[in-house]
């Protein structure tokens, strides 16, 4: 059962649940905003409920499922005959309350407004990943932050005491980019925030390995369909490059081992502004990853009452798929979809693959990777 909760940007609870919808259709990604949809007729929610600024809660099944800021409070739609007839359908849209994390950008000096910096950059040397992660989030938006800059409720969550040493610099990196990069070089550290019903907290974890316990196969009778397609590395070489300019410019070259089999794809890394050599190499670690080859499975999985998503498996976790022709496959999951309609129950779906595995289209990507590189160049 899903129900839902409309609360304003302070997280009071505005109105009764909400039980009343026709159509939902949520995506949770790992490491990303959470997004999604619903759909309810028009005139179940009140005018205070529509109001800008406010969120969503959706629980399912009596357990946080996810929460954020409504981004569309209230498209609505009509029509004579058809699934808008009667009083019509509003729509709202929301992301999760990671979205307002990860839009804000690492300041070099947290403690200082953006017109008084005085350091160039925000600089962490051989220290643990996760305090890395929940430093970059309590001071630039959470309990330590700018008053203008910190998100309402937004607290930190339990030490997990997960991930390993490592050493970045940021200077007006986005947060999410920043959260992302440290994660993958601290050991594949997961993030998400996480409704408490009194506050939000930020929490770092450790996906787990679940190869044994979680397995989706035709036999087995939980898994509906899959699309399998393996992709060719788009790096498997990365230079870097360093400080100085022109001739006086330092750069660096990681090869990656599939550069042995498919040859040299070369990808140019600029990092001008890193002062450790240790950033050097986490870069052109992380680029490599990034690049490597890729292998997106789309899985359309069933819950069962000993395999279910929230309760035995999460976000990041490492899981088994059996394809038809007797391959097995383990691969972290990356991103579930819930459908729901009160006709047809509801439908969870998983994306499992390699780092690249992603829901959204190539174009997507690119011009998320175009924008962190201008970022990077605008901030110098």
């Amino acid at each position: 059962m899903i129900t839902l909760l409309v609360t304003d940007r302070n997280l009071n609870v505005l109105g009764d649940p909400i039980t009343q919808w026709t159509d939902i259709d949520i995506t949770l990604r790992f490491n990303e905003p959470d997004s999604g949809s619903v759909a309810l007729p028009t005139g179940v929610l009140s005018p205070a409920q529509l109001a800008p600024g406010n969120r969503l809660v959706v629980i399912r099944d009596g357990a946080y499922f996810t929460a954020g800021p409504i981004e569309t409070p209230g498209a609505l739609s009509w029509s004579v005959r058809g699934g808008d007839s009667g009083p019509g359908t509003t729509t709202l849209t929301f992301a999760s309350d990671l979205a307002s994390i990860v839009a804000e950008v690492a300041y070099p000096d947290p403690a200082r407004a953006i017109t008084a910096q005085t350091v160039a950059r925000r600089t962490f040397t051989n220290a643990n990943a996760e305090a890395v992660m929940r430093q970059l989030v309590t001071e630039n938006v959470g309990p330590a932050a700018l008053a203008a800059r910190r998100i309402p409720g937004l607290s930190l969550g339990a030490v997990a005491g997960v991930g390993s040493a490592v050493t970045f610099g940021f200077r007006l990196d986005q947060l999410g980019d920043a959260l992302r990069a440290v994660a993958l070089a601290g050991g594949g550290l997961g993030f998400r925030t996480r409704w408490t019903g009194t506050g939000i907290t930020f929490e770092v974890y450790q996906p787990r390995d679940l190869r044994a316990q979680v397995r989706y196969s035709r036999g087995l009778g939980n898994l509906r369909g899959y699309e399998f397609d393996p992709a060719a590395p788009t790096a498997t070489v990365a230079i870097v490059g360093a400080t100085g300019e022109a001739a006086n410019r330092a750069f660096s070259e990681f090869v990656s081992p599939a550069a042995a089999t498919w040859g040299r794809m070369v990808t140019v890394v600029d990092q001008r502004t890193a002062e450790d050599p240790a950033e050097i190499v986490q870069a052109g670690a992380e680029a490599l990853a990034q690049g490597a080859e890729s292998a997106r499975l789309t899985a359309d999985t069933v819950d069962t009452a000993t395999q279910r998503y929230g309760t035995h498996y999460g976000l990041g976790d490492l899981v088994s798929i059996e394809l038809n022709n007797g391959v097995e496959l383990a691969d972290i999951v990356r991103a579930v979809n819930l459908k729901a309609t009160p006709a047809t129950g509801e439908v969870v779906t998983s994306t499992i693959g390699t780092q690249s595995a992603s829901v959204d289209p190539d174009w997507v990507r690119l011009l998320r990777d175009l924008a962190r590189r201008l970022g990077r160049l605008e901030a110098i």
